[in-house]
């Protein structure tokens, strides 16, 4: 096999995964803080105590739209695999994901009052709050019939095992600078200085474009296989067979280990911009100390991604020790303070444990994904990279801030709003990763 992909590769990969980026960090960074600081903004605390706390429906328009995604990407998944067709779920979806997330843009309390001819201020909160959690899985399903399973499939498609650790940090890096992207025009959101409905339109008609762009750009991969007559149930379900999971076992292994991982992510990741812009950034001054602690900070940050990337490409079990250790000392790091200084030693580990972590278990699982049911496993991925993780870790991250029950007041109201104990229950669970990984060892599954 070739070991070297076209610049039309390239581009595409660049461009579907930047804009693909965009669009999925939008949703899980900023619509909660749009749901956290918009929706519930301003209101009295009789219609706060009539509907559920801030965090809790966070939790919930997490779990929703990761069902939503898994549900998604088992249908369409299956069915781009069974048609031999990627392009067309990919550019047609990217459309109509982007004008579905620049929709967002129009939702507000007092619309939603407008809409459905509402007075009462819980039930105005009540159907507002719905209709984000709505919206946000109607999106999803976009995202996850272009994205989720068409574009992560035709990336397996046009690559292969060697060129894959490279493609894989390729998509990391890009996925980074997306998120930078979006957080850059989304604290404008979030600080007021833009509004949220310029915020939504102007990155959702963005991804829209790209859409219309891989309409020109894109070219049907060379899928293994050729159409079959099997029955598209029996399809659907393949991935459950016990058959199937004890002869792909090195793949359920490396699922698991990206279950768990992710897991210990989203305890934390849906409530963290919350947790900035409310309690870290809040009251902060940025002196001498503060500025030379991030310098610090983010060349240890670049500094620790290169060196393990170059121990990877070396041995891949010589890099995940370390960074799953690198990764739980970050968290534990986190935990211990709210102050700023100590958020920044913490994060350097932490991210260099989240950025090695995905590309090495994401290069992982395509790896051991058998070449001719790519399409098949699309949704399986899902419940190990979504479903789960997306369900249970902000549940985990939820108790975690009602425990610790940290508050602030907002026009006279006490809200409920993340604290340090998310990153200590993370950090706990990031240690089981440890598990599949050296079972993975044991079966030599590493190089």
């Amino acid at each position: 096999m070739e070991n070297k992909l076209s610049k039309r590769i390239w581009l595409n990969i660049i461009i579907f995964s930047f804009m693909g980026g965009i669009a999925w960090n939008l949703e899980n960074m900023y619509f909660n803080t749009f749901l956290y600081g918009e929706i519930y903004e301003g209101v009295s605390a009789t219609a706060l105590a009539g509907v559920m706390a801030p965090t809790t429906a966070i939790s919930r328009m997490v779990a929703l739209s990761a069902i939503t995604a898994v549900v998604t990407t088992f249908i369409m998944g299956t069915l781009s695999e069974k048609m031999k067709k990627r392009k067309v779920f990919i550019s047609v979806g990217y459309i109509i994901w982007g004008i579905i997330t620049a929709a967002f843009g129009f939702i507000s309390k007092e619309n939603i009052a407008s809409i459905f001819g509402l007075s009462d201020e819980i039930k105005i909160l009540a159907f507002s709050i719905w209709a984000v959690i709505i919206m946000d899985m109607v999106m999803t399903f976009m995202g996850s019939t272009s994205n989720d399973s068409a574009f992560n499939a035709w990336v397996t498609d046009v690559t292969n095992p060697a060129v894959r650790p490279t493609v894989e940090t390729a998509l990391m890096i890009v996925g980074v600078v997306a998120m930078v992207a979006v957080m850059g025009v989304g604290s404008l959101a979030q600080g007021g200085v833009v509004s949220y409905k310029a915020f939504f339109l102007g990155l959702g008609l963005v991804v829209a474009v790209c859409g219309v762009v891989g309409l020109f750009t894109l070219e049907e991969p060379k899928i293994k296989g050729e159409k079959t007559n099997s029955n598209y149930w029996s399809d659907l379900f393949y991935g459950f067979r016990p058959s199937v999971i004890k002869e792909n076992s090195k793949l359920y292994l490396a699922l698991t280990a990206v279950c768990l991982y992710n897991i210990a992510v989203q305890v934390f990741f849906p409530y963290l911009f919350v947790y900035l812009g409310e309690v870290v950034l809040k009251d902060v001054v940025f002196d001498a100390k503060t500025i030379i602690t991030a310098v610090v900070a983010v060349a240890a940050l670049i500094a620790g991604i290169i060196i393990l990337l170059k121990v990877a490409n070396k041995s891949k079990l010589k890099a995940f020790i370390p960074t799953i250790i690198l990764f739980i000392v970050g968290l534990a790091i986190l935990s211990i303070s709210t102050n700023i200084v100590v958020v920044l030693i913490g994060i350097a580990p932490t991210l260099i444990g989240y950025v090695i972590l995905q590309i090495q278990l994401s290069a992982a699982v395509r790896d051991f994904i058998p070449e001719d049911k790519v399409g098949l496993f699309q949704g399986i991925r899902m419940i190990f990279m979504v479903l789960i993780p997306m369900v249970v870790g902000p549940m985990i991250g939820d108790l975690a801030c009602q425990m610790s029950n940290l508050t602030i007041v907002e026009y006279g109201v006490e809200k409920l709003v993340p604290s340090t104990s998310m990153f200590l229950f993370a950090s706990v669970v990031a240690v089981f990763v440890f598990v599949p990984i050296l079972l993975l060892a044991k079966k030599k599954a590493f190089k």
